[in-house]
Parts: C-alpha cells; structure tokens; sequence
C-alpha cells in the first residue's frame, strides 16, 4: 500500500485494521496511529464468534434447529477488555466482529469496562447482526458504532428465523433499532462473504428484499431504513466510523473530492432499476480514475 502510494498508483484509500494481538499491534501500539492520505491505520480487528449460517454465532439459548448447540465463542472477554483499554488508551480504535446475541452482549460489557460512559473512540460492533433488545442501549451509552453489511439480512432471511426462532428474531438484523436510539450506523458489504458492489447493500438497506423483489414487503420491513438513511450509511456513516467524517463522506467543499456519477438517480428510480445502475465516471482526489465509454 505504502509503495503504491509513493508512486501515485494507489487507486483507492484504505482505512486498514491490524489483524488480532501479535506483533504488528505490538509495533503500532508503541509508535501510534498512522494517518495517511492513501493509508491509514488506527484499529485492531478482533473476532468475536463464528458466523449464524455455520451456526458458529454464540448465542445465549440453543439454535432452534440444532438444540445441542450454542455457538462458538472465539475471544474471551477479558482479552477484548485488555486490547480494548490498550487501544483507548493508544489513540486506536478497536472492531469486534460479533454476530450472536452472547457475543455482543460480551463485546459490549468489554468496551463498557473499558470505556467508561460516552466518548469518542469510536469503537465498533462489526455486524451486530442479532442482538438482545435490552442491550441495543448499550451501543447508545457507550457510543459505539454498529458497523453492519446490509445484504446479510436479505442473504439469511430465508433460513434466519429457523435458526433462532420468534423470539430472538425480533432482535435481528434490526438497523431500525440502533437509528431510533442514535446510534451510529456505517454500512459495508463484508465481501468476500458478500457481493462488493455497495448499490445491493443500499437497496437492501431500504427494501428488505432480495435481487427478485420478494417478499413483496420486504422482510421484516419495521426494520428498513429510509433510502436517505441506507444512503448516508454508506457515505458519511462508513465515514465518522474511520474519523473521516471531516474529509469524506459527503460532497461539500474543503473535503476530499472522492464520488461515483451513476447514469440514474438512485435516489428517485424504482428500486429495481436501482439495481440497474451503472457507474459513468469514479472521482478520487479530483482526479477522473474511470469514465464509461
């Protein structure tokens, strides 16, 4: 990344996370955070649990359909509280990918002990993907971020329920919740696990739907965001979850002149024709890197 940035060759800007404890975060705890224009690298990516479709999420009660079965916890709470106070306390970020109930609440007593009440570091819930309702408050009072992937709930709607039943589904893939309650959500496409083109996870955002258009209402559609929310998600959302949001993620001036130009309206088109939008230029740094020919 350095080198390409050093010849003018970077083509996109890269907002990196050290992968775990080891010695890497051991080197950037003793000398900082790294900002650059290209790169910059100020958190640490932990794993909390497996993931809901493996039925490797951690859950607080048995999967529904395999009923010897709770999960799997990868992290120990007090490691994520240990990196956590180091990272606080180092001016880095911490993200911790959590997808069941057990897990989260786990996540987030770690930053609560870490944390202290609301501040500003930032830290992440990376899915956040089925959470108990009286613990949505928790990423309110510690200021955390839920850093979700929208196309999970349309990729898992069809089996989802049958995993976890009625009662802990009302907790899941609730973006809805997390907004009501201010917090701050940045959403991304988890590819390689997902498709990386951000339009599907903006339409998802606001249909609940698949490709197809079904259901007809989207699924669970209490829980949709409006297409000026899923779009913001995206932009300065994904932004404010990097420290970015004085740069990025909205088209101003004094910021960093980075936007796509579609060949629709993507908030005005039909959802479906959302889908069916194409990219006519990419601008990075005022800089055309892609005109459609």
């Amino acid at each position: 990344y350095r080198e390409l940035s050093a010849e003018g060759k970077m083509p996109v800007r890269i907002y990196a996370m050290i992968g775990g404890e080891g010695a890497l975060w051991r080197e950037y705890l003793a000398k900082g955070p790294e900002v650059g224009e290209f790169l910059t690298v100020r958190a640490i990516k932990l794993m909390g649990d497996g993931a809901l479709g493996s039925r490797g999420a951690a859950l607080w009660q048995p999967y529904t359909d395999d009923k010897q079965n709770t999960g799997l916890l990868v992290t120990p709470q007090e490691v994520i509280e240990r990196v956590s106070r180091e990272a606080a306390a180092k001016g880095f970020q911490v993200a911790t990918h959590a997808i069941g109930d057990r897990t989260n609440r786990i996540v987030l007593d770690a930053y609560a002990a870490a944390l202290g009440g609301k501040n500003d570091k930032r830290f992440r819930v990376e899915h956040a993907q089925i959470v108990s309702l009286p613990d949505f408050k928790m990423f309110a009072d510690y200021s955390v971020v839920a850093s979700i992937q929208a196309t999970h709930a349309t990729s898992d709607m069809r089996w989802a329920e049958t995993r976890l039943g009625p009662d802990r589904i009302a907790g899941a893939y609730a973006w809805r919740r997390f907004k009501s309650l201010g917090v701050p959500v940045a959403n991304g496409s988890d590819f390689p696990v997902e498709e990386p083109d951000p339009l599907l996870g903006f339409y998802a955002s606001f249909t609940r739907q698949d490709v197809k258009g079904a259901p007809p209402a989207g699924w669970t559609p209490d829980r949709k965001l409006t297409r000026a929310e899923a779009l913001e998600s995206f932009t300065l959302g994904a932004a404010y979850a990097a420290f970015e949001e004085k740069e990025k993620g909205s088209i101003e001036v004094g910021k960093l002149a980075d936007f796509v130009v579609f060949d629709r309206d993507i908030m005005q088109a039909p959802p479906a024709d959302v889908l069916k939008a194409k990219v006519r230029m990419t601008v990075v740094g005022g800089k055309v890197v892609f005109s459609a020919q």
